[in-house]
């Protein structure tokens, strides 16, 4: 690492507050393993942040600690809300990554994996989100070609789809998920690699799996269905259009024959 990279900055939802990989007292999460090289390091993540909260509220705060390095990970909470805009998700993305880049910071950012394969929903769900994923994604490409920064591709992640890298809720990185992502940015970065040994951190238990199942996973499941439900609605009208006509042998008043 080149001796002037001393600040680095972390922006982003409750991946980026550490959720996941609980320590005692609290959560760690790849930023402080990412944080231990640098001399200062600030983490002004939030849980629930979307890109937009990322510009209005962490935005200032991270410019004014004058950042050499920053990592942003967020876009999944936009995803799972009904007022999704891949419009004005690019023109957020853009501000932030504009300015800090005006600033004089190196960047890196994720593309996203596709959720549906860890957290297990049913079919016209997991096609809605996959969808609202691709569209983030593209989103990120544009802003990363424009501005030239890094990126780390999580689809592409070793491990990534692997059971250990998750943790009990299925919808945030465990220890070793973290380390892994810690590591991907620490090679982009070009600042020392972490390791993937799991220390340090607290051990779940099969109680915890099933705590976390009735007391949090099927109330989240239920109240982001309901975000999602207007484009769940049409994936399934959809659906059904096609099966009609596959039946008849048309489609969209045309016959199959037809170019």
């Amino acid at each position: 690492m080149v001796a002037l990279v001393r600040t680095l900055v972390v922006l982003g939802d409750s991946t980026s507050v550490g959720i996941g990989d609980p320590v005692p007292g609290g959560w760690r999460g790849f930023g402080p393993l990412l944080g231990a090289a640098f001399p200062d390091y600030h983490n002004l993540a939030f849980p629930g942040a979307r890109v937009g909260c990322v510009r209005t509220r962490q935005l200032p705060l991270a410019l004014a600690a004058r950042p050499d390095a920053v990592v942003v990970l967020a876009g999944m909470n936009d995803t799972l809300r009904s007022d999704f805009d891949p419009v004005r998700l690019h023109h957020d993305l853009d501000h932030v990554v504009g300015a800090l880049r005006s600033a004089g910071a190196m960047i890196v950012t994720v593309r996203f994996h596709d959720h549906g394969r860890v957290f297990r929903l049913p079919g016209a769900l997991r096609r809605a989100l996959s969808a609202r994923v691709a569209a983030v994604n593209e989103v990120v490409d544009a802003v990363v070609a424009r501005h030239g920064i890094g990126c780390v591709d999580l689809d592409l992640l070793p491990g990534a789809y692997d059971a250990s890298t998750w943790s009990v809720d299925r919808l945030h990185p465990s220890e070793l998920g973290h380390r892994r992502l810690a590591a991907a940015f620490a090679e982009v970065l070009g600042t020392a690699p972490v390791s993937l040994e799991c220390v340090g951190g607290v051990r779940t238990t099969p109680l915890h799996h099933a705590a976390w199942l009735v007391l949090k996973g099927l109330p989240w499941l239920w109240r982001r269905s309901r975000d999602l439900v207007p484009m769940v609605v049409r994936i399934m009208v959809s659906d059904a259009g096609l099966d009609r006509s596959d039946r008849t042998g048309h489609r969209d008043g045309a016959t199959l024959g037809d170019g």
